[in-house]
């Protein structure tokens, strides 16, 4: 990792940098943070003649390297200040609560429209709404490029920012073209890497943030850590994890509820955790308790599903969702928790 002298190289500084690390067979990426730029070698760092080299360059402050396969999620990489913003909060500093529909019924918008002020009354920060959804049925409802267009109408009539799940490249495109602020990929994809990679190159210097859930198989935390690693490589350090149960379930709950890793997740990288309660347990009457239990191990965030009339909903809706007003007591007592934890115990560090 470089640390320039300036908060930014210029473009001649790059390709003297690049000239150098690609003799050792490695790349320049940059990393571009709000206020400061950092240059990640990706390859083989360990070559002492190529540190000396680039550290005897009059516009390098140093070179860091990281002994760990997670050279930019490492909670001990130049990252580790970095913070992740969506709409007007800082996560880390306030509990974020995204909410709204697991999936967007095209013919009937208004349960959307009500729903996104519904959840932005009881006090949720940002918009969920499902665009295209992941059916192990192929008979089923797969989602409509139509409830786009609804999903950014609810942005523009409450001010929030948006979280939509993409499963594929064209979907990718569509909604960067349409202004989604939060990018979702969702468990059964959380191992595609090559949409992980399309992800991060098309995001790449943008203020657009990703929402990583753990797959539903997914094994050890390295295996999660190491997918955000494949969508920051390519510049854009917005990655938030994202815990949502993992199979198989726990007899009564849809899945195996794993909020509890959110500590582990934090001693090892710097990024944000958020978790989705709704996944993990499959139905509205556990997700309060669940969601708690995430804030109180530490959750910098929760994603709920929410509906005006669950009953009415399309996906999960109808099992999983939220009303607006269970979700308003909730958030009230998830921010009082989340203060409480801040004031009450050190934050987790590095051991």
């Amino acid at each position: 990792m470089i640390l320039p002298k300036n908060n930014r190289l210029t473009d001649e500084q790059v390709a003297e940098l690049t000239v150098i690390v690609t003799e050792f067979g490695c790349r320049i990426q940059p990393i571009v943070g709000a206020v400061r730029t950092i240059y990640a070698i990706v390859g083989d760092e360990r070559h002492e003649l190529m540190i000396n080299r680039l550290e005897g360059l009059a516009f390098v402050d140093r070179v860091d390297t990281i002994q760990s396969p997670h050279k930019l999620m490492d909670i001990k990489s130049d990252l580790a200040s970095h913070r992740v913003k969506i709409g007007t909060v800082t996560l880390g500093e306030e509990l974020l609560v995204m909410a709204g529909l697991c999936t967007i019924d095209p013919k009937n918008p208004n349960y959307f429209y009500e729903t996104a002020h519904a959840v932005q009354e009881a006090g949720a920060q940002a918009l969920r709404g499902g665009v295209w959804k992941p059916r192990t049925n192929p008979y089923a409802f797969q989602g409509d490029n139509r409830s786009l267009d609804i999903l950014m109408e609810g942005s523009r009539r409450t001010g929030l920012p948006v979280d939509a799940e993409v499963m594929d490249e064209e979907q990718l495109r569509l909604a960067l073209d349409a202004g989604v602020h939060v990018l979702q990929i969702g468990a059964r994809n959380a191992l595609n890497y090559s949409l992980l990679r399309q992800v991060g190159k098309a995001i790449a210097g943008k203020p657009t943030a990703v929402l990583l859930k753990r797959g539903m198989h997914l094994g050890t935390l390295n295996e999660f850590i190491s997918a955000a690693e494949y969508i920051v490589n390519f510049g854009n350090p917005n990655v938030i994890l994202c815990p949502r149960g993992t199979q198989p379930g726990l007899d009564g709950y849809r899945n195996h509820p794993d909020e509890s890793i959110t500590p582990l997740l934090k001693e090892r990288t710097w990024a944000p955790v958020v978790v989705d309660p709704s996944h993990s347990v499959g139905k509205a009457a556990y997700v309060p308790a669940c969601a708690l239990a995430a804030v109180a191990y530490g959750a910098d965030g929760l994603c709920i599903e929410a509906h005006v009339s669950p009953s009415h909903g399309l996906g999960d809706d109808p099992k999983q969702a939220v009303t607006p007003k269970a979700l308003a007591e909730l958030i009230t007592r998830a921010k009082a928790l989340h203060a409480l934890r801040r004031s009450a115990l050190p934050s987790v560090s590095a051991p």
